[in-house]
Order: structure tokens, then C-alpha cells, then sequence
């Protein structure tokens, strides 16, 4: 299969592989260094799908699906499932069946389908997403105005079935009673100490019989003033009350003494939050959308003490051990991940501060939920602005945001599955198809995903059995097969099931050369599954030290797939399917994913929860960049990611995923700031210093969370953000070689033409 059928391949079925060839044992899959893995675009919208309108036919034995792969037998009515090679006898509906007239699952080309079920548990009312948002109280006047204007615009966005919840905190917590518009009532909790759920909806008036009552429009409440429909209503019947509240809404009045940090009480507000949706029927689709302006410093889930003197805690304190309250609170956070999670409810969080609120804390709530995740230096800045609004908002810029997810894999006898990274939890469903080893997610066939949505992508990371295979059944089939179900609940409320089947094939490496299996190599997804991979240790094992883990791998798959004579460095090739690997490990060993230096703990966890959930491209321009190079005398065109590729003359746009960069040669910007761009003769200077802003623009509408736009100069102070993620070819050691009018980069670290010519010493040594 080559690399343009595999690309095609992921457009439809939004599958992608490390290995597009796979070799039959354990040992020989070891020898290829990079391990087998897929990820999975789950609910990507494609107009190739179809969705069928009846429901699917499973296998009696391994409850696969019927699939284009399923041999059959039109005649006896049978069909046979390619993974456990049972044979299924058709109902009777399927009577009809013949080579001219198939189902829709039987089609060649439709190895992706879409059926609606229709669930019997659920309630036709229930389908409507409730959102509770969470307002952190204790910030500046100005904060507090940029936040409630975007709340204003996310109530007006909201579809007029959904349910609205409102609960604001600073030193205690606020349930705002939406239900009764006569006259604001609020339920106040303490924020010093952790509430049990069941006494939450004791004090709410939810617990026992004043809930048990029948629906009332999908919610758990019964005639007029019971249940929970006092706290979460249809938008359109609560705009009003809404917007009056948020009129009346201050900032936190208790008074803070000089030197202090405010009483903010983030984790008792989650936990209440938590509780409140917790009085909803079970399956219905709801999210917390938590508004943080600072580190929490009260109740559980306190990352720092109220006193300004003690720093929030910083990477080197998390290295010694010297985080007093980090491990607590990730204790909290897990125990709220735990409840939401069998709740079936997302934790969003928007975190706007100059300081660190708590990301780090509270990673493993959000990516255990699915939830999202933006990390912003102001309310006020179009990073959270605009991202904020694309959550609501429908039509081509809507994320598609989904609810109550699960994932169940099913595959070929002698694949295991060791687990998956990414947002989701594990449903601890043991199968023989579980490995003995675990990574991530793992011990299960079957995973949890609370929310989802369009760019929702999961890794999972595959093993083989480790018997030899000649004696076993099925071992004569060339093909393995493997067969991913997602079912969810969708924007509309239905309740909806994906079935992606995708075949590849084994190669007996002892038989066949290994060429062949290069050929099934794709080096992108290769490079996104060790960068997630390597992250993934360095949070979990204890003085992990991953450029050495990388430098290693990197030294393996050289000499293993290599072409060069023993010890003799200037032989040394490499295979074209390769070539452009180890410029992927040499930019992700300069990542923030692996430098924390600079860093905060905060901004490193945000890195990572979303490298762990974007699709297989926007992760590769996460850890290597794009940079396109505008100028007078040629089309814009690809630049090398090199600090060589400045030049006076040329403006330069940078990709790096968080931030886009729009950086002008020295010339260029003088020629602007002299205005020559608004005189009529000079029209060609205005397109030019417009085309890198109109493609600019391209890649933020598209992207979420909204990237950074910096616009910058050669030799200013923001140019930082283009230099830091160049290739340093040029550094004050070698300054004198360069030409006049090209940059330098002030730094020691070696240059990738330095970093290649010590991989290929490494990898020709006998």
C-alpha cells in the first residue's frame, strides 16, 4: 500500500498506522523499533460516509460487525466473520440478499458506515445538552467584564434546547436558582473543605424523593418547583434571568490582606458542579464549561498557599519533590474525574491568567472526560475570545461537539491491544484480545469518551502474540483485520454507531526482505506516536530521561533500516520512506513536549492534552513547524526551517500550531513604517505584506483553540517566537561564515546538520 492510498485512506476512515505492513511475531515486530500503532479520527465528518437507517448485524461469537470483509455464502445465507472466522447465519429480513442486490455494509468502498439507533433506555426528551458554566469570581473588574461578555454571546449561541446551569465561586460557592425569576435565590456552599455528593444534593433540595419525580423535559424534576430543572433550564426560557444576573454579578467582595493571594475554592466548585448534574437522568449529555482566572488556594485541589511569598510550584520543584500540595490534588481531581466519568459528563476548562491556575492538577479530569482545553494569558485576548465562541457556534465553524462516547475494538486473533493515549478512560473490558502490557488507557477492549468531537483522535498502541503463528487458525490469511465501533450520542440527540473496518497485510519478514515492510512506513504518524509516546513516560516514569530515550530509538531504526559499511560514517544513507524522520526527532527533542525549561508546569500539561488529542497533521506542525517565505520576485513558497531562510527582503510565516508568526525582513518593515504600501505606485508592496495575513487568517479560522497571531519584525523583541523554533545552522560560534544581513541564533544547542552527522557515526558503528 503506498503512502498516496494511505493518505486517501485516512480521509475516509480517519485511520492512520506507524506500520502499513505487519510483521507476523513478536520478536520481528520488536526489530522494528518503532512499535505498531494506529490512531483513529473517531467522528470525523466525511460525505463518503453513509448512514444506514436499520441496525447492525453483529457476529455471535466476537460481536464484530458485518463489514465489506465478511466472506459470504449468498446461497446457504451465511456470512463469515474475517476476524474469528465464526460463521452467522443472516436473519430474516436479510432474505433478499443476493450478488446483485447487498447491503450497504457489503460495499467494497464502504468500510466506514453510520447507523442511527433507536435506544430503548432513553427518554426521546432527554436528548437535550445541558451546559453548567462555572465562573471563577475573584479577578480584576476589567477580567470580569471580558469574561461576562462572552458568556453573553455563548447564551445568545446556544440552541434553544439546551439547558443552562449557572454556579459562580470565589471564597464559597454560588448555585444560582434559575428557576425562580421572581427574585434571585442562591445556594451557598463553603469552599474550605471537601462535600460529599450526597449531601450537595441534600442541601440543593435533590436528594430522596423531591428528585425522584417524573421527566420534565429530560431532566430529573417534577412539577414546577422540584428537581433540578430550579437550576438548569432551556436557554430560551432563561435568557433573561441570565443576562440579569450577570448584570448584578461582582467580583468576589471578601476582602484579600495585602501580601495575599484571593480565596478562591476551584476544587469544592467542580465537586458542587459535579454533584448538581449528577441529579440529571443517567445518559443525559451534559458539560461543565469552568471559567478560571487563578490558582486554586482553598478546600481540596489547592495548588498553592495564600501567601504571595510561596511561588506557584515550578518544574524543578515537581523534580525535587518540593510541591506540598501538587499530589493531593491530583488525588482530588482523579476522584472528580473518576465521578464524572460514571456520570457521563465533561469538565471543559478555559484558564486565563498571567500566573498558573491548576492546568497541571486538573489534566486528568479534563482528558479523562474528553473535555476541552485553552490556556490564555487574558480574558480579553482573541485566544480565549474566539475559541470560547467556536464552542457554541453551528454550521461550518461548529467542533461538533458530541456526547457519552464509547470505543470497543475489535481485531485479527494474534493482535493484542496494550491500550490507548489520548482523551478517554478505560472501561477495564477483558477480552482475549487485552495485552499484558499496559500503555495509557489499557487493560480493556472498550473505552469511555464523555464528549467528543470533529478533531477528537486516539492512539492505540498494538502487540502481537507471542506464539510462533504457523499453527494457528486463520494463520494461512494474509490479511489482518481490524474493526473500531464508536457510538455516541450527536449534536442532535441520536444515538448513533460508527463502524470503521480496515484491513492490512502481514508479512512474513523471515520469508520476504525487509524493503518490503518499509514500504508500509509512514513517517508522520510514526513521528506523532513517539512524541505522544515519549510524553506519556516522562509524566509517568520516574526520572525518565527522554532526549536519551529518543537519541537511542533514532540510533536503532538507523542502523536497523540504513543503508552504509560498517564504521564508515560517509556510506551512510537512508531510505527515502525515513528520510524525513530524523528531522522529526531532532525537532521534537527541541519541543516544548520534551524541553520543560521555560515552561510552566501548566503550559507543559496544556501541550500535551492537546497533542494528545489532534489529528496526525496538526500534530506533526505541532512538533516540526511550517514556514512559507513571501517575496517580490517568486510565488510564496515552502521555506526551510532554518535560521538561513531570513533575508531582509522576504517576510516569513511561521505555523507552530499555538502560535502563527507573520515575521518581516528588516527591509521590509522600514519600507512599511515609511508607508510606502499607501501610495498608488507601490501597489505589488501592499499584496505583499497582505498575502502572509489573508493566509494567516486561513489557518487561525480553521483552528481550534485559536492560535496565537504575532506579528513581529527582524531584530524586535517578538521575534523570539520564529528564532526559537529554527534550525540553529547559524549561532555566535560561526557568525563570521554567514552573509551580510542574515540572523544568528544565540544558543548552544547543535544545529541538525551537526545533531545528522553524529546519528550517522552512531548508527555505522560495528
Amino acid at each position: 500500500m503506498s503512502e498516496v492510498a494511505n493518505i486517501d485512506a485516512e480521509g475516509v476512515d480517519g485511520v492512520r498506522m506507524t506500520w502499513n505492513l505487519w510483521p507476523r511475531t513478536k520478536v520481528e515486530a520488536s526489530k522494528c523499533v518503532i512499535p505498531l500503532a494506529a490512531t483513529i479520527s473517531l467522528i470525523r465528518p466525511h460525505p463518503d460516509i453513509p448512514t444506514l437507517p436499520y441496525a447492525p448485524l453483529r457476529c455471535k461469537t466476537c460481536s464484530s460487525i458485518l463489514n465489506p470483509f465478511s466472506r459470504v455464502d449468498f446461497t446457504a445465507k451465511i456470512w463469515i466473520c474475517p476476524l474469528c472466522y465464526n460463521r452467522n447465519h443472516f436473519p430474516p429480513h436479510y432474505s433478499q440478499i443476493s450478488e446483485t442486490n447487498l447491503p450497504g455494509e457489503l460495499f467494497s468502498h464502504y468500510t466506514t458506515v453510520q447507523y442511527i439507533l433507536q435506544n430503548p433506555n432513553v427518554a426521546p426528551s432527554i436528548q437535550s445538552p445541558v451546559f453548567l458554566f462555572l465562573l471563577d469570581t475573584c479577578m480584576i473588574h476589567e477580567e470580569m467584564e471580558f469574561v461576562k461578555s462572552a458568556l453573553r454571546q455563548a447564551i445568545e449561541l446556544l440552541p434553544d434546547n439546551a439547558f443552562v446551569g449557572f454556579v459562580s465561586f470565589g471564597t464559597q460557592v454560588h448555585v444560582h436558582e434559575l428557576g425562580f425569576s421572581e427574585m434571585s435565590k442562591v445556594y451557598v456552599f463553603r469552599g474550605t473543605k471537601e462535600i460529599p455528593k450526597d449531601q450537595i444534593l441534600e442541601q440543593l433540595g435533590l436528594s430522596g424523593a423531591s428528585a425522584r419525580r417524573p421527566y420534565q423535559k429530560g431532566l430529573q424534576g417534577g412539577d414546577g418547583g422540584g428537581g433540578v430543572t430550579r437550576f438548569l433550564l432551556p436557554a430560551s426560557e432563561c435568557e433573561y434571568t441570565l443576562n440579569s444576573l450577570l448584570d448584578e454579578l461582582q467580583t468576589d467582595q471578601w476582602l484579600v490582606p495585602p501580601g495575599s493571594r484571593p480565596t478562591r475554592c476551584t476544587g469544592v466548585a467542580l465537586s458542587v458542579a459535579a454533584g448538581l448534574l449528577g441529579a440529571c437522568n443517567p445518559g443525559t449529555g451534559a458539560r461543565i464549561i469552568a471559567l478560571v482566572g487563578g490558582p486554586c488556594t482553598e478546600g481540596p485541589g489547592t495548588i498553592v498557599s495564600k501567601d504571595l511569598s510561596d511561588p506557584v510550584r515550578s518544574h524543578k520543584d515537581l523534580d525535587k519533590d518540593a510541591a506540598p500540595y501538587f499530589k493531593k490534588a491530583i488525588k482530588f481531581y482523579e476522584g472528580l474525574a473518576k465521578q464524572l466519568v460514571s456520570q457521563g459528563h465533561v469538565l471543559d476548562l478555559f484558564a486565563s491568567a498571567l500566573d498558573q491556575v491548576g492546568v497541571a492538577e486538573m489534566k486528568v479530569a479534563v482528558e479523562k472526560t474528553g473535555g476541552l482545553v485553552v490556556l490564555s494569558e487574558s480574558f480579553g485576548h482573541s485566544v480565549f475570545k474566539d475559541s470560547f465562541k467556536r464552542v457554541f457556534e453551528d454550521g461550518e465553524q461548529s467542533l461538533g461537539l458530541c456526547f457519552n462516547g464509547t470505543l470497543e475494538i475489535n481485531c485479527s486473533k494474534e493482535i493484542k491491544i496494550q491500550g490507548i493515549i489520548g482523551p478517554c478512560t478505560s472501561l477495564e473490558k477483558k477480552g482475549p484480545s487485552v495485552a499484558d502490557t499496559v500503555i495509557g488507557e489499557g487493560n480493556t477492549t472498550a473505552w469511555k469518551m464523555c464528549g467528543l468531537d470533529k478533531s477528537t483522535c486516539l492512539t492505540v498502541m498494538f502487540d502481537l502474540s507471542s506464539s510462533d503463528r504457523s499453527n494457528t487458525p486463520g494463520a494461512a490469511n494474509p490479511q489482518l483485520y481490524l474493526q473500531f465501533l464508536t457510538s455516541y450520542q450527536s449534536p442532535d440527540g441520536q444515538s448513533v454507531l460508527r463502524v470503521t473496518t480496515v484491513t492490512r497485510r502481514w508479512l512474513d519478514v523471515a520469508v520476504r526482505s525487509e524493503v518490503e515492510l518499509l514500504v508500509g512506513f509512514d513517517q508522520e504518524t510514526a513521528a506523532v506516536v513517539m512524541a505522544r509516546l515519549v510524553s506519556q513516560k516522562m509524566e509517568t516514569e520516574e526520572a525518565f530521561d527522554a532526549t536519551r530515550w529518543l537519541d537511542r530509538l533514532l540510533i536503532r531504526l538507523c542502523s536497523k533500516f540504513g543503508d552504509y559499511r560498517k564504521d564508515d560514517p560517509s556510506s551512510f544513507t537512508l531510505n527515502p520512506v525515513f528520510s524525513l524522520f530524523p528531522q522529526f526527532m531532532f525537532n521534537l527533542r527541541r519541543s516544548q513536549f520534551v524541553q520543560v525549561f521555560n515552561n510552566s508546569p501548566d503550559e507543559t500539561a496544556y501541550f500535551r492534552m492537546l497533542l494528545n488529542r489532534e489529528n496526525i497533521s496538526n500534530a506533526a506542525v505541532m512538533i516540526q513547524p511550517s514556514l512559507i517565505s513571501y517575496s517580490f520576485n517568486s510565488l510564496p513558497a515552502p521555506a526551510l526551517l532554518d535560521v538561513a531562510s531570513i533575508s531582509v527582503d522576504r517576510i516569513l510565516l511561521l505555523d507552530s500550531y499555538f502560535s502563527v508568526v507573520i515575521f518581516h525582513g528588516m527591509t521590509i518593515a522600514q519600507w512599511r513604517n515609511l508607508g510606502y504600501q499607501n501610495r498608488p505606485e507601490y501597489q505589488a508592496f501592499a499584496q505583499l505584506l497582505q498575502a502572509p495575513r489573508d493566509d494567516a487568517q486561513i489557518i487561525i479560522r480553521d483552528r481550534f483553540p485559536v492560535p496565537r497571531l504575532v506579528v513581529c519584525d527582524q531584530h524586535g523583541s517578538q521575534a523570539r517566537f520564529l528564532l526559537a523554533k529554527l534550525n540553529p545552522s547559524a549561532t555566535y560560534n560561526n557568525a563570521h561564515e554567514m552573509a551580510a544581513g542574515s540572523d544568528v541564533i544565540f544558543t548552544d544547542d547543535v544545529s541538525l546538520q551537526v545533531f545528522f552527522e553524529h546519528l550517522q557515526r552512531l548508527a555505522v558503528q560495528s
